[in-house]
């Protein structure tokens, strides 16, 4: 089973070399990994050309945004699995890959297999967060759960059924992608219980100075998808996080 890793970048020379490293060092084989940078200015296309062959397609196409490029890469892949591996993150582990082949080897009625996560604080190199996702429960996805997008590995039928990521969307995509799939009873998601990506805080769902415009895209997909409260809705999806906050806090008592 061949699975696709992308990789969509904007003006990030501090971490792009960093998320790149974590993919070529999979274990995994059959492995394509696409790089999109959506035109940067600074050093980033120059970091993402140093590594060469390395990289199985390396496409520089201006772009609107994060979704955009995800949407670029997404066209750019062949294989039968689609991951995420944004600029300023990395897979967990060398075996990362190859724990969700054999996940998806385990169950292949999977369309999607998602797992945990960790946010990093960039400057202490401490976790801040801790992703702990569960087996899907579709009652919960009406109380603004969600599991963690960048740990989503999506079969490519998926895609082909239910569109792209919508682009009109800068922040919330992911969002509208995840709770649309998902709620389609057809759709077969299987919940990994490990870690298998390390995000830096302050990225587009974490940026402080972009809350308000999280919040405010959140509010439309859920009044897009017919959701009767949105805003309640909201405040729920709010509501699983401070959990992630404890479990960083107790795994950094327990590591002293």
């Amino acid at each position: 089973m061949k699975i696709s890793i992308i990789t969509s970048c904007f003006n990030r020379e501090d971490t792009i070399g960093s998320a790149i490293e974590s993919v070529l060092g999979q274990t995994y084989k059959d492995l394509e990994y696409v790089v999109v940078d959506g035109g940067s200015t600074d050093k980033s296309r120059e970091i993402i050309s140093g590594y060469g062959e390395g990289i199985s397609k390396i496409v520089f196409k201006d772009d609107n945004g994060l979704y955009e490029g995800i949407n670029n890469g997404i066209r750019a892949t062949t294989g039968d699995v689609i991951g995420l591996c944004h600029s300023d993150d990395r897979l967990f582990s060398p075996d990362t890959v190859a724990a969700v082949a054999k996940a998806f080897e385990r169950h292949p009625e999977a369309d999607l297999i998602y797992a945990d996560g960790i946010y990093i604080d960039a400057i202490k190199g401490k976790a801040k967060r801790v992703w702990k996702s569960a087996p899907l429960k579709r009652w919960k996805l009406r109380l603004g759960w969600l599991p963690l997008h960048t740990t989503c590995y999506v079969r490519r039928r998926v895609f082909e059924r239910y569109g792209l990521y919508d682009e009109r969307y800068k922040i919330a995509a992911d969002t509208k992608f995840l709770l649309t799939v998902l709620s389609q009873k057809e759709v077969q998601a299987i919940y990994l219980p490990q870690v298998v990506v390390t995000m830096n805080m302050g990225g587009a769902s974490t940026d402080k100075e972009r809350l308000g415009d999280m919040w405010q895209e959140d509010i439309r997909v859920f009044r897009e998808l017919g959701i009767r409260w949105p805003r309640l809705m909201k405040c729920m999806k709010m509501m699983w996080k401070p959990a992630q906050f404890v479990r960083a806090w107790l795994q950094t008592l327990v590591s002293k």
